[in-house]
């Protein structure tokens, strides 16, 4: 099927450990044609970490994609109504970000731009990266995945031993993810060894 002159949204949340594994991805949306329309939550926006500083993601991620990210709720609602995608990403999501999605929560621009792809009856491609999947977390990952319209990139256990209840997604996957996506088919095996 190919990525060529699809309009995916690329929504961006808080897990600043794994923003070196979604610039390359990135770029490969880029280099298959794909137009990205770039989505960071206010934690992207804001904060500074041992990973970097959030000026410098921000910049990063706008020059790989060529575009303004989209940084407020009311920029992102038009997603929905006047500017549709073919398919909107995020990756990497937090267990945060995840609550909020599966129990219809809208406080961020990422969680906007996914409710305006949904009411479009469109694909939500999901990278997680959190460490209370398998705790706390696992009810809202179990209603994502049981929800249409959602799919998700493989994901597994990143260090089952320090962090038994820790889950991340193989970014590599992201691009055949959404391939999948497009089709209303959820890329298997979605559980896999990370």
């Amino acid at each position: 099927m190919g990525l060529e002159g699809k309009r995916i949204g690329f929504g961006v949340t808080g897990s600043h450990c794994t923003y070196d594994q979604i610039f390359p991805q990135l770029e490969n949306l880029m280099k298959a044609g794909a137009e990205v329309v770039p989505v960071i939550s206010y934690t992207v926006q804001n904060t500074d970490s041992k990973f970097g500083y959030a000026a410098d993601h921000v910049a990063r991620i706008e020059s790989i994609t060529g575009k303004r990210a989209i940084r407020t709720i009311p920029e992102a609602e038009p997603l929905g109504p006047d500017f549709p995608l073919d398919c909107m990403v995020i990756a990497p999501l937090t267990g945060n970000s995840m609550s909020k999605l599966a129990n219809a929560l809208t406080d961020t621009p990422v969680l906007m731009a996914a409710k305006a792809t949904i009411r479009n009856q469109k694909p939500v491609v999901l990278g997680i990266a959190t460490n209370d999947a398998l705790g706390m977390n696992g009810v809202n990952l179990m209603r994502l995945m049981a929800s249409k319209y959602y799919y998700f990139i493989p994901y597994g256990q990143d260090n089952p031993n320090k962090k038994p209840n820790s889950l991340v997604s193989d970014m590599s996957q992201l691009s055949a993810t959404i391939e999948s996506a497009l089709q209303h088919e959820q890329i298997q095996p979605v559980i896999i060894p990370h």
